[in-house]
């Protein structure tokens, strides 16, 4: 077991993102948020577009960052009602767009279990979507969000965001004279992100609660911080070439050692894992890695095939191949996180 600094920035190969008009879909989520701040404060955007299905939160998000930010940096955003599902309003609010982060995303497993067409309208379909504005409309580079969840999915969230991901992929040979870029980021979960089990143990901490719910001691899942997340986009965009699967090289953590640190002392009580839930997730399975790449702090999974012009990581050398039968899985990762570690990832997670 290897420890490590788990904190690492993702900061090379960030481009200049002064003049560009990016979008952001489901820009009003956790990351979509944090992705915004960051980018009016690195760089001088001609627009940032916020395209979200939901008004009070665009209203809330407005009214931070005006009190947030110089009104310089403010008035560089721009507020978009409208749905993924819906590719006229998408075609819309894509003109003149040089860079697509599509975020958007239905992500609970229980919801998507229950709801699954709802699940597929959003994740597949919407990908699709974004696809064709993105090609309508000339965007320059798409990279889409994906999860862990993708690879070797067990549960209908996972099996979406694969479909998805291989709409983003097979994309960039639709694109021809267009020249649009289309690349997929997988990364395990987001600490402090809605929905997270961080918020949730931090709410029984301060209820004072007799014993924490443990779905399975063993289990284990690969961290990542809200700010990590941001910046690997970012630095994706500098590096992307068509057709990637960008997978950051991040620590795994076992649930029992997070419950300790944000319950320390508090009895966990064993509840059983949840229908569709993995006791380890992967983010590169032994298939992938037959065309997967290992750079310094990242793996990059090439596309199978791509009837466009492109050059491999291995060919120009700025990686090297993953050996045979390699995974990359929670439980068999070299970096683990201690304790302090846990709380370093957890200051400012909200």
């Amino acid at each position: 077991m290897v420890r490590v600094n788990p904190l690492r920035q993702f900061s090379d190969h960030i481009p200049n993102l002064d003049g560009q008009t990016v979008f952001v879909s489901g820009g009003t989520g956790s990351f979509g948020q944090r992705f915004l701040r960051e980018l009016v404060s690195i760089a001088e955007p001609q627009r940032a577009i916020v395209f979200s299905r939901d008004e009070l939160k665009q209203s809330e998000m407005a009214a931070a960052l005006r009190a947030e930010l110089p009104a310089d940096r403010f008035d560089r955003l721009r507020f978009f009602i409208g749905d993924v599902r819906d590719r006229e309003r998408l075609m819309l609010a894509t003109r003149n767009v040089d860079i697509i982060i599509h975020a958007a995303a239905l992500k609970q497993v229980p919801a998507a279990e229950y709801n699954p067409s709802e699940c597929i309208h959003t994740n597949v379909l919407g990908a699709e979507n974004i696809v064709w504005a993105a090609l309508h409309n000339h965007v320059k580079q798409v990279i889409a969000l994906s999860t862990d969840k993708a690879c070797n999915p067990i549960n209908l969230y996972g099996a979406t965001k694969l479909a998805s991901d291989k709409v983003m992929i097979a994309a960039n040979n639709l694109a021809g004279d267009i020249g649009t870029r289309f690349a997929v980021v997988r990364y395990g979960n987001v600490i402090g992100s809605r929905g997270s089990i961080v918020p949730l143990f931090r709410q029984l901490a301060a209820k004072g609660v007799a014993g924490v719910p443990i779905t399975d001691p063993r289990m284990t899942r690969f961290w990542i911080t809200l700010d990590q997340g941001v910046r690997f986009v970012l630095s994706c965009l500098g590096l992307m070439r068509g057709g990637e699967i960008f997978v950051p090289k991040i620590p795994s953590m076992r649930i029992t050692d997070l419950a300790e640190t944000m319950l320390p002392g508090v009895p966990h009580e064993i509840i059983g894992i949840r229908p569709g839930e993995k006791l380890h997730e992967q983010m590169i399975s032994q298939d992938d890695a037959r065309t997967t790449v290992e750079l310094t702090d990242r793996y990059v999974i090439e596309p199978a095939f791509a009837q466009f012009p492109r050059k491999s990581f291995v060919t120009d050398g700025a990686g090297t191949p993953t050996p045979e039968r390699f995974s990359y899985a929670s439980d068999s990762n070299q970096e683990w996180l201690t304790g302090d570690q846990i709380l370093s990832m957890l200051e400012g997670c909200t």
